[in-house]
């Protein structure tokens, strides 16, 4: 059990959670999450002027369980797949409730018929914690995208 959070470890983390999606293994993508977590997709400009209101908002592991269940059994949408390309951690202050840092990342859409796109690029601001178990998890991930285009079809995690 490794009690330290540092750029290393971080990297690991990103990169299970990357390979986790861009693998279609979404079930086991709120794993990497505290129970009480907290994860959501905004756009910087609402980051920037600290609009809480996001294009998904899961204040909990199990809320994010329920968008991979309705995602895999009742959502009708094209048939595509993700392919992140992460950037160096940079890791921020460390305070009581954990370490914060922020991931760049760029995801690239593949549709069925193989068309391949830029779909979006932003960062990751996370506070990171280790539980009970050792286990490094997310408590919170604000996912910012750098656009406020933001597709529609916005289906599978980012």
């Amino acid at each position: 059990m490794n009690n330290t959070i540092d750029t290393q470890a971080v990297m690991q983390l990103n990169s299970h959670y990357a390979r986790c999606i861009d693998n279609d293994h979404l079930e086991d993508w709120p794993g990497f999450f505290t129970e009480d977590c907290l994860y959501r997709v905004t756009t910087e400009d609402n980051h920037r002027q600290g609009l809480s209101a996001a294009l998904i908002y899961a204040d909990s592991r199990a809320m994010l369980g329920d968008r991979i269940l309705s995602l895999r059994r009742a959502n009708v949408y094209e048939r595509q797949r993700y392919r992140h390309l992460l950037g160096m951690p940079a890791l921020l202050d460390e305070t009581l409730q954990g370490r914060h840092c922020e991931t760049p990342f760029l995801v690239i859409r593949i549709m069925r018929t193989g068309e391949t796109s830029v779909f979006a690029s932003g960062r990751y601001i996370d506070r990171l914690v280790i539980d009970a178990d050792g286990e490094l998890r997310i408590a919170q991930r604000d996912v910012v995208c750098d656009s406020h285009a933001i597709d529609t079809l916005l289906a599978i995690p980012l």
